[in-house]
Formats: structure tokens, C-alpha cells, sequence
């Protein structure tokens, strides 16, 4: 069962994804979280308190899905699924849910300016690195958490482009096939080893992501609702 401060982390996601860091205000926690006026600041006294919760809670829902991932994953599992699961994460991540990868991109501006969500956003993306850096080693793949933590860094500015550029600017710049990014993505920062990754395609069957993002990329029920339109 969801506890209250847990309710409260969620709404403050999916806030931060659809009124972007300038709507993000305890009140309009409360609202969005149904929850009597004043209860977000009781929890969250200050917006810095705010923001690092989002990060927090992302970095807890993150290693809960790698977990369960890991979890369900055979223990003959090929490079070449693996791979696989990040053009399906991509897919969610930019056409199906873009909740956290909003809220994601709206922490990161606030950490330019805020030190202390600098601090939990900073500890978060190592979190997220080592996690997915443990789910490739399943797979017989010598990742590190330098290699992951630079695939979710180029998952990160590649999803954001998707979601903000017109069409006929991702054909332009090569960025309208989500399946064969997906899969560029994971040859550019994990190395092989001789390991046999698709170039395109779809390959084998890709490890399924379930409800939640590995590789620092949220997940579909991060947020306690979906985000509005901006």
C-alpha cells in the first residue's frame, strides 16, 4: 500500500513533468494529490525538499524495476536482448509515458542553480548507473558504471529530442527510427567484448521492461497520474 509521503513523492513527479519546475508549488501538490492544503509543506517544508524527494523517490522506483528485471531475467540471457530492452524503453519513455523523463529534465535544470538538488539528482544518476551496469553484467557484458552511467546520459539527451523536435527535424538529423537509436545507444556506451549486438531490427525477443525504466529512465507508473498538458 502507498503511504502518504510516497503518494506525495509521485504527485510531486508527475507536477514537476506537467507544469514544469515553475508550477511546482505545494499547493499544487496538494491539489493534484487530493490531500487537505498544507499537507505537502508539513512533509516537504521547502521546494529544494520538494525537488530532492522527486529525485529520491525516481532513484528508488529505478532500482526496484532493475531489481525485479534482474529478477526475471534468464540466466542464459544473450547481449543481443539486452540490448533489445533499450529501444523498448525508449519507446515508453517517449510515447507512452513521458513522466519521469519530464521530471527528469526538470531536475536537471534545477540542479544547475540549486546545489543541494545537484547533491541528490548526483547520487541518483550513480545509483541508476550501477544499477544498469549489474543488469548487463547478467549477460556476460563487462559493463561498468562509467558505461552505464554514459548510456543513460546519451538515453537521456536522445529521448528529450524526440519528445521536443518537430518531425521533420528528427528526419532530417536521423533521429525518426526510436528502434535503431535504441540499439546505437547501447553499442556506443557498453562495450561487447565480441559479443554479438544488432545494428537494426528487432532481433531477439527484448527483456521485458515491465512497469518501471531501467537505465535512468523512469517509468510508466513513477507518478500517481499522468501529466497534463504543458
Amino acid at each position: 500500500m502507498t503511504s502518504r509521503r510516497e503518494l506525495l513523492c509521485d504527485t510531486v513527479i508527475s507536477v514537476l513533468a506537467a507544469e514544469g519546475g515553475r508550477g511546482l508549488t505545494h499547493r499544487a501538490v496538494d491539489r493534484a494529490a487530493g490531500v487537505p492544503l498544507g499537507t505537502t509543506k508539513n512533509y516537504f517544508p521547502t521546494r529544494e525538499a520538494l525537488l530532492r524527494a522527486a529525485a529520491e523517490r525516481m532513484t528508488l522506483l529505478h532500482a526496484d524495476a532493475v531489481a525485479a528485471l534482474r529478477d526475471t531475467t534468464p540466466a542464459d540471457v544473450t547481449p543481443s536482448r539486452v540490448a533489445q530492452l533499450y529501444p523498448a524503453l525508449l519507446r515508453r519513455a517517449v510515447l507512452e509515458d513521458p513522466t519521469q523523463l519530464l521530471a527528469m529534465a526538470e531536475l536537471y535544470l534545477e540542479a544547475v542553480r540549486r546545489p543541494a538538488v545537484r547533491e541528490a539528482l548526483g547520487r541518483m544518476v550513480v545509483s541508476n548507473a550501477e544499477a544498469g551496469a549489474s543488469l548487463h553484467r547478467t549477460a556476460g557484458l563487462p559493463s561498468t558504471t562509467r558505461d552505464a552511467g554514459l548510456l543513460d546520459a546519451y538515453f537521456l539527451g536522445v529521448a528529450v529530442s524526440l519528445l521536443a523536435l518537430p518531425a521533420e527535424a528528427l528526419r532530417a538529423t536521423g533521429l525518426d527510427d526510436p528502434h535503431a537509436l535504441g540499439l546505437g545507444l547501447f553499442r556506443a556506451a557498453i562495450p561487447t567484448s565480441g559479443h554479438a549486438v544488432p545494428t537494426s531490427g528487432h532481433g531477439d525477443q527484448p527483456l521485458d521492461p515491465g512497469g518501471d525504466q531501467p537505465g535512468g529512465h523512469g517509468g510508466d507508473r513513477a507518478a500517481a497520474r499522468r501529466p497534463r498538458g504543458r
